[in-house]
């Protein structure tokens, strides 16, 4: 897509900001301070794409993303995977062996305790990664560094004092692309292509069990199932999945058929390209 606006959360610098420049680099990338607010910018017009973070291989599964997704008006057209690399950054002439606080958010620490194990130091939250290189920036004091990304460190004047300091250097975070069409343009059929869903099953004993089977018999690979719950409700539980396939294929509606026997609310969120990084990566 060229020109218009793409939104992501977080504010510039971030690794999402990074995300959008590399996957749609002829559009304006537009912070969010929140996810919804996110959603909300695409739901309206106001920006023609989200990229929105779900998944790290360090950390696990973002917070609250796939409990917004259903609820969001939008549809996936798309998935971006970004290997992710943390620098420890200052302000020009702080030294390293000076610094008591690193200020990051706690999502990056988690990618980061080996390093930050061998400095004497305290964590100070924040919300984002780029916001910690801001408020350093904002607020010089050679006692305080930030871990985020370098693309932070060029917007807010820092230097970077440390690179690449994940603990696993195959880091990566995966993005899905949204669009608020309510039928967007499918992807060609020569590409291998990715169906998201939601479902909730009925209150009926090996429910899950017996709503799956229909993917095994059909020979269909489910590469996720995430459970949440909805407004609180213990007696039913909510699913987020995802298969490899596209809708009209034999395999995958022949198990949607199944699926509608032992399950309710089932809704496709989205059909796109596999990014190719699932088979490199």
């Amino acid at each position: 897509m060229s020109g218009g606006r793409i939104a992501f959360q977080g504010e510039l610098g971030a690794n999402s900001h990074e995300a959008c420049m590399a996957a749609y680099p002829a559009m304006q990338p537009v912070p969010h301070a929140t996810f919804e607010e996110a959603f909300e910018a695409v739901k309206t017009g106001d920006c023609q794409l989200g990229m929105i973070p779900v998944e790290n291989s360090t950390a696990g599964r973002v917070a609250d993303v796939h409990h917004l997704l259903p609820s969001s008006g939008l549809k996936i057209i798309g998935e971006r995977f970004k290997p992710i690399h943390f620098h420890l950054m200052a302000n020009p002439g702080v030294r390293r062996e000076d610094i008591r606080t690193v200020v990051s958010m706690p999502f990056a620490w988690g990618q980061c305790r080996r390093m930050l194990s061998t400095l004497d130091v305290t964590m100070e939250a924040a919300g984002d990664t780029a916001a910690s290189a801001r408020i350093v920036s904002e607020h010089p004091d050679p006692t305080r560094a930030a871990i985020a990304p370098a693309l932070a460190a060029e917007i807010y004047g820092l230097e970077i004092l440390a690179r690449d300091i994940e603990d696993e250097h195959h880091n990566t975070t995966r993005f899905l692309v949204m669009t608020a069409e309510a039928a967007p343009k499918p992807p060609p059929f020569t590409e291998p292509c990715i169906t998201s869903f939601t479902f909730k099953v009925r209150n009926l004993p090996a429910a899950l069990y017996k709503a799956m089977g229909g993917f095994a018999t059909s020979g269909v690979n489910i590469s996720k199932l995430e459970s949440y719950m909805e407004d609180g409700a213990w007696t039913a539980t909510f699913f987020y999945a995802e298969a490899d396939g596209r809708p009209e294929d034999r395999g995958l509606a022949l198990a949607f058929e199944e699926l509608g026997f032992f399950a309710e609310k089932f809704e496709i969120l989205g059909v796109y390209p596999a990014d190719p990084f699932r088979t490199r990566g």
